[in-house]
């Protein structure tokens, strides 16, 4: 048989169960153990970055788990989460794809790419969703599609605004024309939350791309991002290639898409609970909410 060298699969993080460089906090860990920023490559003592949110001093955000980001963000023992019942599927019988999801499983320690739930910020209430680049990068396949549709329903049942925060390689490509559905069936039930006149915030983090970025990523009514982070559909590459024109520098950075009108605030990880619930109070009418 032939062989042929583009076949081969790519070694890399996604193709790894999701890892990323992003150190995981270590029960009991030594304070001297340190992370390098491939910013300003400086060595930052894990404590250090955990203390400030991993993020580094020159500015350089890290990524997070979902349920370090919900810690950050959370009222203290509010977060509830709901759908954890929902694991992921292999709808297409797709090779070696079962194994996979086990073992990112493992790692991870989630279900799937998402984390839903209701949740209190700074005494605000609302439905959370919180994508987990640990998860297979975040990428959307039916599940993760799923938990999210539900959320927005949940929120309308409630009457509540959503939260969420975005990460994401795109759509689950082992799930095929199922996972790619899932940006309408998203977009939908986002929909439905609006016309029942409630609030959608988003924060766009590093990376969301993909069939995530083309639908419930950028149908906020607010859309915040971190500084830094790569948004947008198409690889750079895939784009010139496909127009046959060079695009400009950071075309797909927060920075850019803010100064082009797509994104309406680039918010630092230190303050984004502030912003979020001070923009949750302003949405329903600065009202003493009763709990």
């Amino acid at each position: 048989m032939p062989s042929f060298p583009f076949l081969r699969k790519p070694k890399n993080p996604l193709e790894q169960g999701g890892r990323t460089s992003i150190p995981a906090r270590p029960e009991g860990a030594d304070s001297e153990l340190s992370q390098q920023c491939p910013n300003c490559r400086r060595q930052t003592a894990l404590s250090q970055l955990w203390h400030s949110a991993n993020t580094c001093e020159c500015g350089y955000h890290f990524r997070l788990k979902a349920s370090d980001r919900i810690r950050l963000l959370a009222d203290p023992g509010s977060f509830v989460s709901y759908f954890d019942d929902l694991a992921g599927k292999d709808p297409l019988n797709f090779p070696g794809y079962r194994k996979k999801l086990e073992a990112t499983a493992n790692l991870s320690g989630l279900q799937e790419a998402v984390l839903c739930g209701r949740a209190l910020i700074a005494g605000e209430p609302c439905c959370l969703f919180v994508m987990d680049p640990y998860f297979m990068m975040g990428s959307m396949g039916t599940v993760v599609g799923e938990k999210i549709t539900r959320t927005f329903e949940l929120a309308v049942q409630h009457r509540l605004p959503v939260v969420g925060f975005t990460v994401s390689g795109g759509g689950r490509m082992k799930e095929g024309l199922p996972a790619l559905m899932q940006m309408a069936k998203t977009s939908a039930a986002v929909k439905r939350h609006a016309n029942a006149g409630l609030f959608y915030l988003v924060v766009l983090t590093d990376p969301t791309t993909g069939g995530v970025m083309a639908s419930f990523a950028m149908e906020g009514d607010v859309i915040l991002a971190e500084p830094g982070a790569t948004a947008g559909f198409a690889g750079a590459r895939v784009i010139e290639q496909t127009v046959r024109k060079k695009m400009p520098p950071g075309f797909q950075t927060a920075e850019f898409l803010l100064a082009h009108g797509f994104v309406d605030a680039i918010v630092p990880r230190q303050d984004q609970r502030a912003v979020v619930s001070r923009l949750l109070f302003i949405h329903r009418g600065g009202e003493t909410h009763e709990q």
